[in-house]
């Protein structure tokens, strides 16, 4: 009986250990800056920078009615949606990395302040459909003077 369980528990070790993990394909992101670190409302737009990366490069669209960045501003909720152009030739699965500006012209004060702080979430989509992660800027600080 003992026989039976070790034999039973080794054929069951060796298949759940021959499994394969199998790499994502979504593409992934990086904040690298905000500038402005801080910025009078009505003077000028606001630049965030990241870095993208996706293994099977199909980050991208040539569709302009297809949006596949979103850019969500922590305090009010407000959603910016984006086109990244395409970034390599269809039917390729080349990997792909690089960095993106995302201009945000109009952001203003939310609270009636005479200043206040704001972040911005950010996430992308690949033409599969495959969402990257969720990254979270640094504060940029907004004045009403």
């Amino acid at each position: 009986m003992v026989k039976n369980f070790v034999v039973l528990f080794l054929v069951a070790f060796l298949l759940f250990a021959c499994t394969k993990s199998v790499p994502s394909t979504a593409p992934s992101i990086t904040f690298k800056s905000i500038d402005p670190a801080t910025m009078v409302i009505g003077q000028g737009t606001l630049r965030i920078t990241i870095s993208y990366a996706d293994s099977d490069g199909d980050l991208g669209e040539n569709n302009a009615d297809v949006k596949n960045l979103f850019v969500s501003d922590n305090r009010n909720g407000v959603l910016y949606q984006f086109r990244i152009p395409q970034l390599s030739p269809s039917g390729s699965t080349i990997s792909i990395k690089g960095d993106l500006n995302i201009d945000l012209p109009n952001v203003g004060i939310a609270d009636g302040a005479v200043t206040e702080s704001a972040t911005f979430n950010i996430y992308a989509k690949d033409r599969s459909g495959q969402a990257s992660n969720t990254l979270t800027t640094s504060a940029v600080v907004l004045s009403a003077q």
